[in-house]
């Protein structure tokens, strides 16, 4: 098998509903994954908008996640232990806010399986930060693109 993610809230390539966007109900979607490589020792996710009109947009990164764990819930709170500084300049998830009238987005969740079980960031690090740390470790690599237009 190969790692690979998944929503039960939208199909790969296909519409993010409105509550998970940042003027919607602003929840972070439900994820589900499976089979991450021999050698994980933990898992994380960054959401980003490479459509974004300023260059890509990161919406989430959430670090350290347990590799036995299978999913995350809709709705996963910030955590400033896990999660890092959106480019929103708010730690947790905030979802799709692409300008109205510019067209589809493109918004990739990308979930890692690292070698390491924790990064070497200091609390209140930003996406792009714990994404750097991180490149050393990818062990492998599954991705879920959503699309999201106002």
């Amino acid at each position: 098998m190969s790692f690979r993610i998944h929503s039960p809230a939208f199909q790969n390539g296909g519409a993010i509903p409105e509550r998970y966007a940042r003027d919607g109900a602003n929840l972070s979607p439900p994820l589900q994954w499976a089979d991450p490589p021999a050698g994980t020792k933990s898992l994380m996710l960054v959401m980003e908008d490479p459509d974004a009109p300023h260059g890509v947009f990161r919406h989430w990164g959430i670090h350290g996640i347990n590799p036995q764990q299978t999913e995350l819930r809709e709705g996963i709170g910030a955590d400033g232990r896990r999660q890092a500084v959106n480019d929103f300049g708010r730690p947790g998830y905030d979802g799709p806010l692409p300008p109205r009238g510019h067209g589809a987005h493109h918004y990739h969740f990308k979930l890692l399986a690292l070698d390491v079980a924790n990064l070497d960031v200091p609390p209140g690090a930003h996406v792009g930060q714990t994404w750097d740390a991180a490149r050393p470790h990818v062990l492998d690599e599954a991705e879920l693109v959503g699309l999201f237009e106002r």
